[in-house]
């Protein structure tokens, strides 16, 4: 499929999907992080994560799809963004071996592959990402991803590439405008 295709996610796959596996760097994140210290020689790493893909991840939990996190790297500023945005499957390994950690998962969960969307953006991504049932990648994701995915967001990652994808899904679902209506409802004051 081509980027950001107009048609949207085949409806078929997308209301298969029951869980939902993102990786973080480049998909959470541009990429980039910001590595320096303190005045007491404390290392700090920060990370930008986008504030609409952190509502569209919420909307994929109260759609009731899992969600998880599942990063190469291992990092403190992953591990707050997952809480706070509510997601408890927060994997990091410091070898990018993805593969172990989601087949653990989907064991736990008594899914299958099929049941699973995997976002992905690079290299560390493709063991996952073939075996995908809905296979995504951002925008800038590198052509070896693209190349197989079977939708291509129009957004970069961390630069609302989770809330594209989230709508899409959620849309091709039938659920993404109930979802809207409850959400500002709840956020209304009559």
């Amino acid at each position: 499929m081509t980027v950001g295709e107009a048609q949207g996610l085949d409806g078929d796959l997308a209301r298969a999907v029951k869980l939902v596996v993102l990786d973080v760097d480049g998909v959470l994140t541009d990429g980039g992080i910001y590595v320096g210290v303190t005045a007491s020689r404390e290392a700090v790493e920060l990370k930008r994560f986008d504030s609409q893909d952190g509502l569209g991840v919420k909307m994929l939990l109260w759609a009731g799809i899992e969600v998880a996190m599942v990063s190469g790297r291992v990092s403190e500023a992953t591990s707050l963004r997952a809480a706070e945005l509510g997601v408890t499957e927060c994997h990091q390994d410091a070898g990018a071996k993805k593969l172990p950690i989601v087949r653990d998962l989907l064991e736990r969960k008594g899914l299958e592959w099929g049941d699973m969307a995997m976002v992905a953006d690079d290299l560390a991504d493709l063991p996952v990402l073939l075996r995908a049932g809905l296979r995504i990648a951002v925008a800038n994701a590198v052509p070896e991803v693209t190349k197989v995915a079977h939708w291509c967001t129009r957004a970069g990652g961390g630069e609302g590439a989770v809330r594209e994808f989230s709508r899409a899904l959620l849309s091709a679902r039938g659920e993404w405008e109930r979802l809207v209506d409850e959400y500002v409802e709840q956020r209304s004051d009559d």
